[in-house]
């Protein structure tokens, strides 16, 4: 069918493939301090698994959690007793995002992204269902208003979220989100209660207590209380107090509902982890837990038992824990085009042979740094290495010679002046074969050393040009030389000129476009980023509007290409605001996002994934199922937590 979506996409998460999270508890029943051997796996180890509440199961420890085992967050339950522990709650609603399970009272209220929302705006929002699945799902947030984080109180008869309200995201805030607190009553949710104008993350004590996190006036991340008059919603005894004292961060709290602890995910000075701790009201003590068991790991998110006889988080897999214990190269994620195959790889800039049977791609080890390039089988049965060193980034297979790859040598997000060279290797395929680790390449320099940043190259589909960003007039555009001889022998011709920044060049399979990114519609701002296509001799410029109607000076649309037949746009971009509170999550590169596609009219834009990451370098191949994975032979990479506290989190 013309203008299909077909075919496979393979991109990199920024981060991601390191956390391997599993749920643990430990129990506070004991009289003797915590110890490593007091501390219970819940989930599988499988995948990441996160954000979990107990059920109301007396048994055992059940949980309600979330996984992302289908490649995409979805809610699941564990029941010991059965013969397969962990199962995924099919009635669920049917969406790329799921997030805070909770069951009180035999129903299940979760957040959902299954109902699309305007553009710049989250599509979180709140539903509940019967955990009977009877199939029947009700939104409890209200169309047009952005629900994150729900909480229920102990006799399941009020809610609370942190609510954006109605608002279009503020595309600069994507670290405290400036929600609100609102409550309201399970059966009447349309009358909604502002409680606080500034808090996430609430939690209940009983049905008259709200304890929340946000920035306090002194910088530190605290908790804060607001008392209600449960008997009449709309009265607040009291105006939010600080519970939690200046001089260390305090997230994610959990209320025990005797009214006298809370437990929280602080971070202190002079300690780079995050860990779990109770605080008691009373006495205005902190305990510790999770840095007593495992003091060198992160822990998040913590929640309780009913009976308050539980404690839980969740953390990374260590050699203790049995369960996965390597990432593979290749992970399918679920996808929301029947015919669309989506690859996640761990690196990135990854670029398909032209038969679509090979991925090139940047390695990322567990210090976050490119560390060389590789190519692995696009059925993840084998990897290669192809070149060592972290001066390597970007990737570009010759569409038209198996043999040929364009890459850039130096460092990445540097200025017009620094040098950056655009080089291209030949290899011989033959060594694409089992018994080989290292594939022998020779290796020519495309561009002159002297004319400082060049970067990102893309091949015609004739083989014969390279187009790529330069910044040797001061300012980055575009430029196109001779694919084989580089710009050495006038083999250069600029393509767009301007006091701002063109990049990210992609040539069309037909050869009658180039796509780009670009802020030449606003230049003075290298915040936001937009679509532009223009023919190969410079003809017919124009810029692709995503957004219509929309305000597009919003816009940061980036690492942009074409599908297999030309007639789509695949690109990352800010589109769909932020998914869930960043502080509660490890580092994380929001506002970018996601992924979309768009015809090159503008028309027709769907949304691709949808999580709390930021998804990024993706690449289009018209091969279908060229990816029916495999797992790997031992090249794959260890699992060693590499990931780290949000970066804007300091401890001063």
């Amino acid at each position: 069918m013309a203008n299909e979506l077909t075919g496979t996409i393979v991109f990199n998460t920024v981060g991601r493939a390191q956390y391997g999270f599993d749920v643990f508890s430990v129990n506070l029943q004991n009289d003797t301090p915590f110890q490593i051997s007091h501390e219970h796996c819940l989930t599988d180890g499988t995948s990441v698994n996160f954000n979990a509440q107990f059920t109301e199961s007396k048994q055992n420890q059940s949980i309600v959690f979330i996984s992302e085992r289908t490649g995409s967050p979805r809610i699941y339950i564990t029941q010991p007793e059965k013969e397969n522990p962990v199962e995924p709650l099919a009635f669920v609603s049917e969406s790329l995002f799921h997030d805070r399970p909770i069951i009180k009272n035999e129903k299940l209220y979760f957040v959902s992204a299954h109902d699309p929302n305007v553009l710049f705006k989250s599509w979180c929002a709140v539903y509940s269902t019967s955990v009977n699945g009877d199939g029947n799902i009700t939104r409890i947030t209200p169309h047009g208003i952005v629900d994150y984080s729900p909480a229920v109180s102990l006799t399941g008869k009020f809610i609370a979220v942190a609510s954006y309200g109605s608002r279009p995201w503020n595309t600069g805030n994507f670290r405290e989100l400036d929600t609100e607190i609102v409550v309201f009553s399970d059966s009447k949710p349309e009358k909604r209660v502002v409680v606080s104008d500034r808090g996430g993350w609430p939690t209940w004590s009983q049905d008259s207590t709200i304890f929340f996190h946000r920035i306090a006036e002194d910088g530190w991340w605290s908790i804060f209380r607001v008392d209600l008059d449960n008997s009449n919603l709309a009265q607040v005894s009291t105006s939010p107090t600080r519970v939690t004292p200046s001089g260390l961060h305090c997230f994610t709290p959990v209320a025990f509902h005797d009214g006298k602890r809370i437990a929280v995910a602080t971070r202190r000075r002079g300690n780079k982890f995050r860990h779990i701790e109770i605080f008691d009201l009373e006495s205005q003590t902190f305990q510790q837990v999770t840095e007593l068991i495992n003091p060198s790991f992160h822990h998040y998110n913590p929640f309780v038992s009913s009976d308050s006889h539980y404690l839980g988080y969740h953390r990374l897999r260590s050699e203790s824990t049995e369960g996965e214990s390597t990432i593979p190269h290749l992970e399918s994620l679920l996808s929301p085009i029947r015919n669309l195959q989506l690859l996640r790889i761990n690196g990135a800039f990854p670029s398909f042979s032209p038969k679509g049977d090979f991925i090139v791609f940047n390695h990322i080890p567990f210090d976050h740094e490119l560390d060389g390039i590789k190519i692995v089988r696009s059925n993840n049965s084998k990897c290669w290495t192809l070149l060592k060193g972290q001066t390597f980034f970007f990737n570009s297979w010759s569409p038209t010679q198996e043999n040929v790859i364009y890459t850039c040598i130096g460092p990445t997000f540097e200025s017009v002046f620094k040098t950056v060279q655009i080089a291209r290797i030949e290899f011989d395929p033959v060594h694409l074969r089992e018994d080989c680790e290292e594939i022998p390449f020779t290796i020519n320099i495309l561009t002159r050393e002297e004319t400082g940043n060049n970067a990102f190259p893309s091949c015609s589909p004739d083989g014969k040009f390279v187009v790529f960003r330069s910044g040797r007039s001061g300012y980055k555009n575009l430029y196109i030389m001779d694919a084989l001889d580089g710009e050495f022998n006038g083999g250069l011709r600029r393509l767009t000129e301007g006091e701002w920044i063109d990049t990210m060049p992609c040539w069309s399979p037909k050869g009658d476009w180039i796509a780009f990114s670009s802020n030449r519609h606003d230049a003075g701002n290298s915040e936001v980023f937009g679509i532009y296509v223009v023919r190969p001799d410079g003809s017919d410029l124009r810029r692709v509007e995503v957004g219509k109607g929309v305000d597009g000076e919003r816009e940061r649309l980036n690492h942009v290409c074409f599908s297999g037949d030309g007639e789509w746009l695949l690109f990352t971009a800010n589109l769909g605001g932020v998914m869930a509170e960043p502080v509660s999550m490890p580092n994380q590169f929001q506002p970018y996002g996601d992924l979309f596609v768009v015809r090159l009219d503008g028309s027709g834009l769907k949304r691709l994934t949808c999580n709390a990451y930021e998804n990024g370098t993706p690449m289009w191949h018209a091969r279908e199922g060229a990816a029916l994975l495999r797992s790997g032979k031992g090249d794959e990479d260890v699992l060693k937590g590499g990931f780290e506290e949000p970066l804007w989190i300091t401890c001063e």
